[in-house]
């Protein structure tokens, strides 16, 4: 009997280890704290990467990518799917969701054994409110249109998770990039996680201003709770993340609300599970400076977050004259959980691969952790 119950640890260790976790407040994987260091992979062709046979046309640049990022020491890349609905998933004529098309998920299955063989995490991001586009009233009906978004949660959403769930590559999901961009700014509200005043002339909105598209916090944290929970419910241990354009929509000190804690997220939508699991916030300088909120002035305590934070975009270019290499270190020494370079198709990626191989083998458990482990 005592073999048969070891028979049964073993195969249950082996079904449920090796995935990334969270432990307070870093990331751990087989019980080990670790540092997610790598790039943006955000697309060859904008929005055209995935599905209707369209990674055919990208495979070889991704894979080559992949292997330079292995090269340097990489561990992590951050992909973007459906960005505003401009190829995937499928639309019916009046904005509800009928389904994906037969190739995304074979695709995307592709795209994560080739991270697999490379050793490296993916971090899928399914939509963008950080440019407005043409195609963005397919997103605008989802986030303002409960019941448009319940039909892309059961006919794509939930059968994408189920059947990529299992792919060792997938580090995790991302509900929203860059949600602000539409944010409607300087809103004021009874309800603390709704209410916007502090991000009046923050640069929030403007991209929603020149299009006349602003969404409330409360809009904005409903679309992702009902996400985060259809994600976490198809898949317990799934890592879920957003990508905030700046701190200050992400931190309850130096006068700004948090709109993605867990209380703020349950509140907007209702749906218990639709929470986050690790934060992430996006740095650039502005005409050469940070602006006194930006995590390369700030160590992770000084947000009092309650989950890990991962620096997912920033560059040299627009660094307040800091150099790569020197971006990638301060973030490990300073309580982050990884940086992610702005981005691999772009001629600055060669910058990004110098900043990425600075840290290969660093293995410092209590600051930054392991940067080369086993996917």
């Amino acid at each position: 009997m005592w073999r048969l119950a070891v028979c049964l640890l073993v195969l249950l260790k082996g079904a449920y280890s090796g995935r990334l976790q969270v432990q307070g407040s870093h990331l751990v994987k087989d019980g080990q704290r670790v540092f997610l260091s790598g790039t943006n992979l955000a697309w060859v062709h904008y929005a055209m990467d995935f599905g209707h046979n369209q990674y055919n046309g990208v495979k070889g640049r991704m894979e080559q990518i992949l292997s330079e990022l292995q090269a340097s020491g990489g561990n992590s890349i951050r992909l973007w799917l459906h960005i505003e609905g401009q190829t995937t998933p499928e639309f019916t004529s009046d904005g509800h969701v009928s389904g994906m098309d037969a190739t995304l998920v074979s695709d995307l299955r592709s795209f994560l054994q080739s991270a697999k063989r490379h050793n490296i995490l993916v971090f899928i991001v399914l939509w963008n409110g950080a440019k407005i586009e043409q195609f963005h009233y397919r997103l605008h009906g989802l986030i303002v249109d409960t019941n448009k978004l319940q039909t892309y949660i059961d006919k794509c959403l939930t059968p994408m998770v189920h059947q990529l769930k299992n792919e060792p590559a997938l580090g995790g999901w991302e509900v929203f990039n860059e949600p602000e961009g539409a944010l409607e700014p300087g809103h004021h509200d009874s309800n603390a996680c709704f209410d916007t005043s502090a991000l009046a002339g923050s640069g929030a909105g403007d991209e929603g201003k020149m299009h006349n598209t602003l969404y409330t916090a409360q809009q904005i944290q409903r679309f992702i709770n009902w996400q985060a929970d259809a994600i976490r419910r198809e898949d317990p241990g799934a890592m879920v993340t957003v990508g905030t354009w700046n701190p200050k929509s992400n931190t309850d000190r130096f006068g700004f609300k948090n709109m993605y804690k867990d209380a703020c997220l349950i509140g907007a939508g209702g749906r218990q599970h639709g929470t986050l699991t690790f934060y992430q916030v996006h740095s650039y300088s502005w005409q050469g400076h940070w602006d006194g909120y930006s995590p390369f002035q700030k160590h992770y305590n000084d947000y009092g977050l309650d989950k890990p934070l991962v620096i997912g975009e920033f560059r040299e270019s627009e660094a307040a004259n800091t150099k790569i290499t020197d971006l990638y270190n301060y973030a490990y020494y300073h309580g982050y959980s990884g940086a992610w370079g702005w981005q691999a198709i772009e001629n600055n990626w060669g910058n990004i691969r110098t900043g990425i191989t600075f840290l290969r083998g660093k293995n410092d458990q209590t600051n930054g952790g392991l940067v080369h482990f086993t996917v």
